[in-house]
């Protein structure tokens, strides 16, 4: 098969490892080993310090679909497959499109959620949010997108990068759309539980739709992104053997430490998810007084949930030489727009990391060097 280059991954693989402070992430501030080990005691960690080093059931471990499961109201540990979340994306998408499928995905969007679609010759449609005071997704906009035709809808709430997300009644009735033409809703739910309010959570579609295929992991909310680790549910028994049979043909089965790692997150994850959030709220109050000092250049609008925000840069600055110029001279890294296909003047934000103060002043000192300084000279 033909595959396009996946823009983002190549824009971190070149800056990720270099630039000392990324401020483009979207995973929280990665846990230590030592750190996760010391919030477990038990059973659990009897099992890591028994674990012995060999192949591991393709499906998952037992005991961690179990915990998986309870994260959910009507999912069953059978019902489960665990993957890396990219795997389970590629496997999913593979195992239940085929060429000319019509495809609607929210974008801008993680380019693996559409092009995996349209390398397989889907012919793939764009629900793009709207921006007025903030980003946020109409549904009259899908409304118009959607047939009979569309044979799947991807979504990703709270959304990466534009940190929007919908409200339960809109949910319902995106549900309502997609019950109505028969369509798969593939739910991308990598940000569940860092919404800013328990109350915005939107109940997961693995609990509100048969037809859902349903993926979340232990990357962003969870903090745990080196493991590895994720899963993807669907309560359509030949569909889950079909995921299975795809994925003998890519890892066939998991890394054996990093599931039992991944079954200590999650049984921590209040814990896990109690940090998470005050690093979110604090950095939060950083980038409102940061960008509220440099209204003249960007953009800027609280994100409604999520460690991701897409802020503009006002013209004519151009948010791609700007942010390939910040990483060059200031070793710090924001994600600029031509890695989401689009020629918006907007740029991603992560502010999920312990680092933020540093970056942001780095970034402060580029702006005063190389925008307002060359402005006064220009003036």
């Amino acid at each position: 098969m033909h595959i396009d280059p996946f823009k983002l991954e190549r824009y971190f693989a070149r800056y990720e490892f270099t630039a000392p402070y990324l401020l483009s992430s979207s995973d929280c501030e990665p846990l230590s080993l030592n750190e996760l080990l010391s919030m477990i005691h038990g059973e659990t960690m009897k099992m890591w310090n028994v674990l012995k080093l060999g192949y591991t059931e393709s499906q998952g471990h037992p005991d961690l679909r179990e915990e998986i499961a309870s994260l959910y109201k009507t999912v069953r540990p059978g019902q489960i497959m665990v993957s890396a979340p990219e795997e389970a994306i590629f496997i999913a998408m593979n195992t239940l499109l085929q060429e000319k499928d019509e495809v609607i995905s929210t974008f801008p969007a993680y380019q693996s959620l559409y092009e995996v679609a349209r390398s397989l010759g889907c012919q793939v449609k764009f629900w793009k949010p709207r921006y007025k005071e903030g980003w946020s997704f109409n549904l009259k906009d899908l409304e118009k997108l959607m047939s009979k035709k569309t044979r799947m809808l991807i979504i990703n709430f709270p959304h990466n990068p534009t940190g929007t997300t919908i409200t339960k009644k809109e949910q319902e009735q995106l549900l309502e759309m997609a019950k109505n033409f028969q369509t798969i809703i593939f739910s991308d739910e990598m940000y569940r539980y860092l919404e800013y309010d328990d109350g915005q959570r939107l109940p997961s579609m693995a609990d509100q739709y048969d037809d859902a295929v349903t993926l979340c992991g232990m990357s962003k909310s969870f903090a745990l992104a080196g493991l590895r680790i994720g899963w993807i549910i669907s309560k359509n028994k030949d569909r889950l053997e079909h995921f299975l049979q795809f994925k003998d043909y890519t890892t066939i089965c998991n890394s054996a430490p990093s599931e039992i790692l991944a079954l200590m997150g999650l049984k921590a994850r209040e814990k896990i998810l109690r940090r998470n959030h005050q690093i979110i709220q604090t950095n939060l109050e950083y980038l409102d007084e940061f960008f509220g000092r440099h209204e003249e250049i960007f953009d800027w609008k609280r994100p409604e949930a999520g460690p991701v925000v897409f802020p503009g840069m006002h013209k004519p600055l151009d948010a791609n030489d700007f942010c390939r110029d910040l990483v060059e001279k200031k070793g710090v890294m924001l994600l600029p727009p031509h890695v989401y296909d689009i020629e918006d003047n907007h740029f991603r934000i992560g502010f999920a990391r312990k680092n933020l103060p540093e970056a942001l002043e780095k970034l402060g000192e580029y702006l005063q060097e190389n925008i307002y300084n060359s402005s006064h000279e220009a003036g």
